[in-house]
């Protein structure tokens, strides 16, 4: 069962959230942020569906939430610059639901891969981007010259941005590793099960 949430930003943005609490004993907890909101992207896309499902029965308590200007979220699309204030946002709620030993997770797909990137923070454990395109991080994601992991998830036949351009970008990044899921596009269809896996592998790591 979720429950849901208006996450405050400012005085003028509020972000409609989810939160699904971890079955039994809690081992870490998990904020995930949406694809591209210009692109139909909201909490609800498939990826992001199936974290949210699955992860609570695995020990991990789940915020989902819509970015500004996306279904009950109010305010409007800022090209990256607000998404970051909203995840930031969406993580400080999350920290405050959950004890403070538990470790936290940053989960993006996509567009909301990047704005994860983005999201220094020290109550964050690891971070895991699924296809990012990284076209919203600058030329070098703020978290890539930092020693906590970082796991990406990439799709072989991605038609947004190829895995090898991918690898050849996080060359020198810190902490980073790569997995390439096989007849994977960029929008995962029938291929969410590796997502999750890796998913619950990268908690593993920095969970208790």
């Amino acid at each position: 069962m979720s429950e849901h949430r208006t996450l405050p930003v400012d005085d003028t943005v509020e972000l409609e959230a989810e939160l699904a609490l971890a079955t039994g004993d809690a081992r870490a907890a998990a904020l995930l942020c949406h694809p591209h909101p210009q692109y139909g992207g909201t909490m609800r896309s498939i990826v992001i569906s199936a974290l949210f499902g699955a992860l609570p029965e695995r020990g991990v308590t789940c915020l989902r939430f819509n970015f500004r200007g996306v279904e009950r979220s109010t305010g409007s699309f800022d090209e990256g610059r607000g998404e970051r204030a909203d995840a930031s946002a969406a993580l400080d709620a999350l920290a405050a639901e959950v004890e403070p030993s538990l470790p936290l997770v940053v989960a993006g797909w996509s567009f909301g891969a990047d704005v994860t990137l983005s999201l220094l923070h020290d109550r964050v454990q690891a971070w895991l981007a699924i296809a990012p395109p990284l076209h919203f991080t600058g030329e070098r994601a703020r978290v890539a010259d930092d020693p906590r992991p970082k796991h990406l998830v990439l799709a072989e036949h991605d038609e947004v941005r190829a895995p090898e351009q991918i690898e050849a970008a996080v060359a020198n990044w810190q902490a980073t590793t790569l997995e390439i899921v096989p007849g994977a596009s960029h929008f995962f269809v029938g291929r969410t099960d590796p997502v999750v896996s890796a998913a619950d592998r990268l908690i593993g790591e920095v969970g208790r």
